[in-house]
């Protein structure tokens, strides 16, 4: 589905990816590990097109999409949850999910109906759908970060650290909503984790980052998370 083939980026004249080499199929979960500051982010935005690639070839379904704009690769199927949320704080909860419908091309007026998918993936924002995104709680911006991505239905979806200053009661909802997304809707995962119990409950295969490169991949099955550790401290 998707192939990334000696990907570069850099923030001015500092590099900060070097011949990344990566490849997800069709309906598989991945983990990206590393520590922070080695460029993990900056992978997730120069996939999605918000971080222009300075070198390398990036694929998707075999069409090179190096150079297109992210509109266009939201509107093939790439869908992108950042760090940090990035939802309308003004907003309410039905006019976020909304703006997601936007990667088909066209905005969607919010009615009920057209959310219903959402609301059963996320019950307490059906419960919460007239209500302002700035007064909801950190866990709750998070499931609707997370849903306003599905809107568009992504065949591919990128997620920067979903559980980033969250309870661990909806960082359950969050791993169980992320399983049944990638075994029912067919959706392909690639998640940047820093807790490695939650990429192993949902990744079938993990790549480790350090200073901007891959340096190691491999199975979440074969391998334990102690092998991991070590590659991590770099």
């Amino acid at each position: 589905m998707l192939t990334l083939d000696g990907v570069s980026a850099a923030y001015g004249l500092s590099p900060v990816l070097s011949g990344i080499e990566m490849r997800i199929e069709a309906g598989e979960a991945v983990a990206l590990l590393g520590r922070n500051g080695v460029g993990k982010t900056t992978l997730l935005r120069t996939i999605i097109g918000l971080h222009a690639a300075g070198g390398g070839k990036i694929a998707f379904d075999d069409k090179p999409i190096t150079a297109w704009p992210a509109f266009r690769r939201a509107q093939l199927g790439i869908g992108y949850v950042p760090q940090g949320r990035g939802i309308f704080a003004q907003m309410t909860v039905d006019e976020n999910l909304a703006m997601g419908s936007s990667a088909h091309g066209a905005r969607v007026k919010a009615a009920p109906k057209t959310f219903e998918k959402i609301y059963e993936l996320f019950p307490t924002l059906g419960r919460l759908r007239a209500r302002k995104g700035g007064v909801l709680s950190g866990g709750e911006q998070q499931q609707l970060a997370l849903g306003r991505a599905l809107v568009g239905e992504p065949r591919l979806l990128l997620l920067d650290e979903p559980c980033e200053g969250i309870q661990p009661s909806i960082v359950q909802e969050i791993e169980a909503v992320l399983l049944r997304v990638r075994k029912e809707l067919g959706v392909a995962l690639i998640v940047v984790e820093q807790h490695l119990d939650f990429a192993w409950s949902i990744a079938q295969r993990y790549y480790v980052m350090q200073r901007g490169t891959v340096v190691a991949s491999g199975s979440t099955a074969a391998d334990d998370q102690a092998s991991i550790h070590s590659l991590l401290s770099v």
